[in-house]
């Protein structure tokens, strides 16, 4: 059987965007839900960066439009929010993009947009 890949750190993150959805339930646009996230990650102290800054590089060089994750978490996991009716494939290869273009090993996508949370893990 595969290793899951951050398992600990997944389980604590997966849990903290529960508890934002348990208490603020579906409707509200991502920016709530991130704004949530970050006061949960926080009282969980679960080490993060919001809205931090990936940059993009084609052939090696710098384009000018950069990527701002909604948060890095532990240094080394991608964390996008969506309030979408569903998490769609374009999602996941944005988040694998991002997560290929600066070395992460794992990305989660995570739904608050529906009456159960909703996170789909892609792994790099």
């Amino acid at each position: 059987m595969a290793e899951i890949v951050f398992k600990d750190e997944s389980y604590a993150i997966i849990g903290a965007a529960m508890e934002v959805h348990k208490q603020l339930g579906c409707g509200f646009i991502e920016k709530v839900y991130q704004d949530a996230l970050e006061i949960e990650m926080g009282m969980r102290n679960i080490p993060f960066q919001r809205e931090r800054h990936l940059p993009v590089f084609y052939k090696g060089i710098p384009i000018k439009h950069d990527y701002f994750a909604d948060f890095i978490c532990y240094d080394k996991i991608v964390i996008e929010c969506k309030a979408v009716s569903e998490i769609l494939d374009i999602h996941k290869k944005q988040t694998l993009n991002y997560m290929k273009i600066n070395n992460f090993k794992l990305g989660i996508i995570i739904n608050f947009s529906n009456q159960s949370l909703e996170h789909t893990r892609i792994v790099n």
